[in-house]
């Protein structure tokens, strides 16, 4: 786990979550975490299914609560306190709108419940649905929305009552993907605009990394990484982050010598590793951060590998070329630029990168 979870020593803390850990009978959902979410903060936690991501946003939300631990909102015990105690509201996958009611009557629908006045409903809902665009909107009825238009409205029942945290349960699963990269943009843009802390619950890699402020992988119950989306992507801290966020390639090795690793074909790369001499690594290579030429083609400054192109996948914006090496099989991501020549399946090629485009990481597959 990253040493540091805080946003940074001067933020102010929104959500700190000390020693929590989660069971269910025997199984532990949740082990043992720490970790601090600034105020006004875009946090997202990222893993795959059954990481204990959404068990995490539960418990912060009330709908869980933690097995031992402290949960903290502003500086406030809250762990063992009931959703609406909370100043906190989630925005759920599936909106879990009233299909009787029109948008003005499920926006207001939690204030209703408050017992809040009627000419302040009026207000709020009216201020609610400005946030999020959709003021013509209130006389309709959810099955008159777009799903992108659901999405929003069930934003804004959150959002009407002005919750010190926000936390969002993969809000953007349900959409096509256009208009769920478009909502991505929305959210960032009016998460800025309200200045308070998202708590966003996500399996997409992209999405987290295109949103974030920060992020928090999880596995298995740990949380493993918290760190600003390039620290994720460029410095990974172990095998499982590296391969889990964004397309990699992993070149096994041992390391050499303070500054060199031998890969498993006996090919030696200048890589300061900070390891001891032996220890058995992985090369992180991502895709784009290689080129292909002709064989022995290499410039000064570049360590390189002997392959034969295998496949390629065209994807509009790019060529994607399947290398096997002798011992694996590596992707190299190119541009699709006008008037370049393609290589073709069975040609022999070197694929070349700069020294520094690689990390390393402890451990192999």
């Amino acid at each position: 786990m990253n040493d540091n979870p805080a946003a940074s020593d001067t933020t102010v803390t929104a959500v700190g979550l000390r020693g929590i850990t989660k069971r269910f009978g025997d199984v532990v959902a949740v082990d043992n975490i720490d970790l601090d979410i600034g105020d006004g903060e875009f946090f997202a936690l990222l893993g795959p299914s059954g990481c204990g991501k959404t068990t995490t946003l539960r418990m912060i939300a009330g709908l869980e609560f933690p097995t031992q631990g402290s949960l903290k909102i502003f500086d406030h015990e809250v762990g063992t306190l009931p959703p609406n105690k909370r100043p906190v509201n989630t925005v759920f996958q599936n909106y879990a709108l009233f299909p009787h009611l029109d948008i003005n009557d499920n926006v207001g629908f939690g204030l209703r419940m408050q017992r809040v006045k009627k000419a302040e409903i009026k207000t709020r809902v009216g201020e609610a649905l400005e946030m999020v665009k959709l003021s013509n909107m209130g006389e309709r009825k959810p099955d008159q929305l777009s799903g992108g238009q659901q999405q929003r409205i069930a934003l804004a029942r959150a959002l009407v009552n002005r919750p010190k945290v926000l936390l969002l349960d993969e809000p953007l699963g349900a959409l096509d993907l256009k208009l769920r990269v478009e909502m991505q943009s929305e959210l960032k843009t009016l998460q800025r605009e309200l200045g308070i802390s998202f708590v966003f619950v996500t399996h997409d890699q992209e999405e987290a990394l295109t949103m974030s402020d920060r992020i928090g992988i999880m596995d298995q119950g740990q949380l493993l990484q918290v760190d600003p989306p390039e620290a994720i992507y460029e410095r990974p801290v172990n095998r499982f982050v590296a391969d889990f966020i964004g397309q990699t390639n992993l070149l096994e090795g041992n390391v050499e010598s303070s500054d060199v690793v031998c890969l498993l074909n006996g090919a030696r790369i200048p890589l300061d590793t900070g390891l001891a001499v032996g220890s058995s690594v992985s090369v992180i290579l991502r895709p784009e951060r290689a080129t292909i030429g002709s064989r022995r083609e290499i410039e000064p400054g570049q360590s390189a590998v002997d392959g034969v192109i295998r496949s390629i996948t065209y994807l509009g914006n790019a060529i994607v070329y399947r290398v096997g090496l002798d011992w694996m099989e590596i992707d190299v991501r190119e541009e699709n630029l006008p008037h370049e020549t393609r290589h073709e399946p069975g040609e022999e090629v070197t694929v070349s990168w700069d020294h520094g485009a690689v990390a390393v990481v402890e451990g192999q597959g």
